[in-house]
């Protein structure tokens, strides 16, 4: 005779023997080429110490939408269980709707967020890279030591870009990750940062609105907390090693 089980005696049952119910970490699906390129990276600057992390500008783009599904699973997993494939959701890039604007931060600085009318291309990625990573570089690395980071976005890529890079490779590196890596890019914590902060608001933004509210909370992100995002870099190398090119927990 087949008996039925209640889920709150499932849940309690789960519990003592050591699993707790969460949502699944959203990691980014890694292919196998791009696992060998973040596993070389990570071999490429395992040496490297918090003090080589501070000469790194570290961009993004980032898009933020008034209203969104963020896909509310739970599982139940042991602690030591959280980065098991099994345990994990993962995410591909997509396009859509809403405000697009495009950073940068280092050690030293947060740079004031650059809003975009559009989806980024080559000429309007080139004057933010003129306008704004220029200037940045130079005043902030004058010993030419700096690194600016993007990833590999095709903007990133175009030829316009590229040249405008050599013409200036004297007074800065580019640092470029490899695909499929936010874990490598603090950034992103950042963009976490604002999410967090737009979603805190008594009253939430309409659209003309919110574009003025992530500036607003952007500029009041503290210089503790994107210090902190850099000092973490080698743990974050150090992840990815161990992972052998595979998802991490940042």
């Amino acid at each position: 005779m087949q008996q039925s089980i209640c889920e709150a005696t499932t849940r309690t049952t789960l519990r003592r023997m050591g699993y707790n119910s969460r949502r699944p970490h959203r990691v980014p699906l890694i292919s196998t080429t791009n696992r060998k390129k973040r596993l070389q990276f990570a071999r490429a600057h395992q040496n490297w110490t918090v003090e080589d992390w501070k000469n790194v500008a570290w961009s993004d783009e980032s898009q933020f939408l008034l209203r969104h599904s963020d896909g509310r699973v739970r599982i139940w997993s042991k602690q030591n269980e959280n980065m098991d494939p099994s345990c994990l959701v993962t995410t591909v890039q997509a396009a859509g709707g809403g405000v697009m604007v495009w950073g940068r931060f280092s050690w030293h600085s947060l740079g004031p967020l650059v809003p975009i009318g559009h989806r980024l291309n080559a000429t309007a990625y080139l004057s933010i890279v003129s306008d704004h990573v220029h200037p940045f570089m130079t005043t902030t690395y004058p010993s030419s030591d700096g690194y600016f980071q993007q990833d590999n976005a095709p903007c990133h890529k175009a030829r316009i870009i590229s040249n405008w890079f050599l013409e200036h490779d004297n007074e800065f590196t580019v640092l470029k990750l490899p695909p499929q890596s936010p874990d490598l890019n603090p950034i992103e914590h950042l963009w976490d940062v604002v999410v967090r902060e737009l979603h805190a608001l008594d009253v939430h933004p309409t659209n003309l609105q919110l574009q003025d509210a992530i500036l607003s909370i952007w500029a009041n992100i503290s210089k503790e907390c994107f210090q902190h995002l850099v000092e973490s870099m080698p743990r974050r190398i150090k992840a990815v090693l161990k992972a052998k090119g595979g998802q991490t927990q940042y």
